[in-house]
């Protein structure tokens, strides 16, 4: 099938009225399907946790104040505000009493949203430092990629108008401060142009009071390259620029008095500059370090082409580097040893660095932690939140110390689902290929293995991202409370083992990740877990191409699929959207080498009138700018064509995520989990 012999090409205008018309129809169906039964409990139970007033109020440190964004049932689009130390501090020890912190409001979404008649979606705000008087507010009209910028006084709490003050046009893009009158501008809409990939190609130096069209021009790259970002460090006045040229190769360049100077180092590795110092991480073997590796280096050397770089951690078969954070003067990592999490401080001792690994002291078992520095400028603490598939959110502060690690605990989310006879174990599938693939699986800990429990097995597999336990309410509360089982798999393409893991999967060996899934789904019936028939299986954007595959090349291994926001015409992706930007992960389309290997992973042509297929839920937003709504429509409508079991939703707003706000939310996860009820559930 091409695009001149594609009979639901028309399915890709994205807000054309025949296009709308079927996706209202269709959508209507959809809901009067799934909202019956078990419906209202799950819409009922997703959305009071959502809006639950005893959450976790997270927060960041500028200046003397903590800042954080917060929905409620009074709030579903949200208020942006801070707070005091001393109040956060005190409002957690208000137990029973719901968060007794006291905060300040600076913006209103639903307010603004009524007043202007858009429905505001926040994307963030950053601070101006170091006066903390003024912030640059980022906004998506119902939460697509595209978004605004305007700059609040926060004195006032007014809106700086123009052309005192700085705003940017819906675009995708970015305004960030250098000082009080400048900002750095990248925008899609600048008039040299958009990347093929559709973000911004050019950086501006942008001067208050004057004309947008006057802003000097910084920098630009080629039209080919994915994109252009800028990075800057107020307090140290530091300009990092960031030449994406594919989805794991960039050009990293540190702004001086003479330009930007290029950091000399491979282009698929990932540099972090902090001051006076750059860590890189590698994606491939570089010298004598193998891919995986963590390396750091002085930057004045680093650029000179000096410098004798210094490994703080090297991988082995079972171990991957997770994310890193800077402290005022420290490093810190987040690592997995077979998909548990471990914790290593570095510290720079005058004659290079010396690692201290903490995971003992945090006692983590199989949770998850995140690690994030809590002013990187002034202080070594760090913000540490740990999650487990059945251990609610906990907030502490790590304050490092000479001789160690000195927590203090802030705040611990209550249970949102009977978690007692439930148990997480770990599991090992083995592929197509002999590969050990690792599984977590959490459900009843007397599960009768006569293969009748209702399961659903969810994976993504792609772009490095490692899943890993997490407390999952929607899940809890729709799923596992009712005596079933859920599966997470860490299959390749992902992140689980590092860059070796993930580039296992790439282009024409895309079939692995495949592989990697259905042997877990495979394993899991002869275990006696479940069953085709009681076996289900979810996936969201990649992932969802991956289930999109279960259903082209694994049908009768599954019971049921659900398949939302996914990619699934591999044959025209890059020409959609964002979709060129992940070339670099699939394949060009357009490159004869890859024409070999891309029909193979492509559901949509796939999917034919000579195999059964498993009931099929697919589920989409209209204002998803990154992955097109055409992958999903189109899906419905061949499945449709082919006389199968096929359920389609889509949502209004919500961009990639699918959703804006608490009761979309509900909405969202409510239809699904309705779906995999009804077609999985025992008789």
């Amino acid at each position: 099938m091409t695009a001149t012999t594609d009979p639901h090409l028309w399915l890709e205008d994205v807000e054309g009225a025949d296009a709308l018309d079927w996706v209202g129809r269709r959508s209507r169906e959809a809901e009067e399907s799934l909202r019956t039964g078990l419906y209202p409990e799950l819409h009922e139970g997703i959305r009071t946790a959502l809006e639950a007033s005893d959450r976790i109020p997270l927060v960041g440190q500028v200046g003397d104040h903590l800042y954080g964004f917060w929905t409620d049932a009074d709030h579903p689009r949200g208020v942006w505000r801070r707070t005091t130390w001393e109040s956060y501090r005190a409002g957690a020890s208000s137990a029973g009493e719901g968060d007794g912190t006291e905060w300040e409001v600076l913006v209103d979404l639903d307010a603004l949203g009524e007043q202007e008649g858009v429905p505001w979606v926040w994307q963030g705000a950053s601070i101006l430092r170091p006066t903390h008087d003024r912030a640059l507010v980022h906004l998506s009209r119902g939460g697509s990629d595209a978004g605004t910028t305007r700059e609040l006084d926060l004195t006032t709490l007014e809106w700086v108008a123009q052309p005192e003050g700085f705003a940017k046009g819906e675009a995708k893009g970015r305004l960030s401060w250098r000082d009080r009158d400048h900002v750095w501008l990248t925008t899609a809409d600048d008039p040299t142009g958009a990347t093929r990939s559709g973000y911004p190609r050019t950086v501006r130096l942008w001067e208050r009071g004057t004309p947008v069209e006057t802003a000097q021009v910084v920098h630009t790259i080629d039209e080919a390259d994915l994109g252009l970002f800028v990075e800057h460090d107020q307090e140290r006045d530091q300009t990092v620029l960031r030449r994406v040229k594919t989805f794991y190769t960039e050009e990293v360049l540190v702004l001086t008095e003479e330009g930007p100077v290029r950091l000399p180092v491979p282009d698929s590795a990932e540099p972090s500059v902090h001051g006076g110092w750059v860590a890189l991480r590698l994606r491939h073997d570089w010298e004598t370090h193998p891919a995986g590796s963590l390396l750091v280096a002085p930057l004045a050397d680093a650029l000179a082409g000096t410098a004798a770089w210094q490994a703080l951690f090297t991988p082995d078969e079972r171990s991957s580097l997770v994310d890193l954070t800077w402290t005022a003067t420290r490093l810190v990592t987040t690592t997995l040893v077979d998909v548990r999490h471990s914790v290593q401080v570095h510290s720079p001792d005058g004659t290079g660095w010396s690692t201290t690994d903490v995971t003992d002291d945090l006692d983590l078992g199989l949770r998850t932690v995140s690690v994030s520095a809590v002013d990187d400028d002034t202080s070594d603490d760090l913000w540490l939140v740990t999650t487990g598939f059945l251990e609610p959110m906990a907030l502490s502060v790590a304050h490092l110390r000479e001789d160690g690690m000195e927590l203090e605990p802030l705040r611990s989310a209550p249970s949102r689902f009977p978690s007692e006879g439930l148990e997480v174990s770990q599991h090992f599938a083995v592929s197509a290929d002999g590969t050990r693939v690792p599984y977590w699986q959490v459900g009843p800990s007397d599960l009768p293995l006569d293969g009748t429990t209702p399961t659903v097995l969810h994976g993504y597999g792609g772009f490095e991202h490692a899943l890993t336990p997490a407390y999952d309410p929607i899940v809890g509360r729709s799923w596992l409370a009712h005596g079933h089982v859920h599966v997470v798999a860490g299959i390749r393409g992902g992140g689980e083992y590092g860059p070796r893991w993930h580039q296992a999967a790439l282009g024409p060996e895309r079939h692995r990740a495949y592989d990697d899934f259905v042997a877990v789904a495979r394993d899991l019936v002869a275990r006696g877990v479940t069953s085709v028939e009681r076996l289900g299986c979810t996936g969201r954007s990649n992932g969802g191409l991956l289930v999109g595959n279960m259903l082209a090349h694994h049908p009768e291994d599954f019971g049921a699929i659900v398949c939302q926001v996914p990619l699934l015409d591999m044959q025209r992706y890059h020409l959609l959207l964002a979709g060129a930007s992940w070339v670099a992960e699939y394949g060009d389309p357009e490159d004869p080498a890859a024409q070999e290997w891309l029909p193979s992973i492509s559901p949509y042509q796939l999917v034919d009138g000579s195999r059964p297929t498993p009931p099929v839920y697919l589920a989409t937003s209209t204002r998803d700018d990154r992955v097109h709504p055409g992958h999903a429509r189109k899906m419905a409508a061949r499945l449709e064509e082919l006389g199968r079991d096929v359920t389609y939703w889509e949502n209004t707003e919500g961009g990639h995520g699918g959703a804006s706000t608490a009761d979309q939310w509900a909405t969202w996860h409510a239809l699904a989990w309705s779906f995999l009820h009804q077609r999985l559930g025992r008789a």
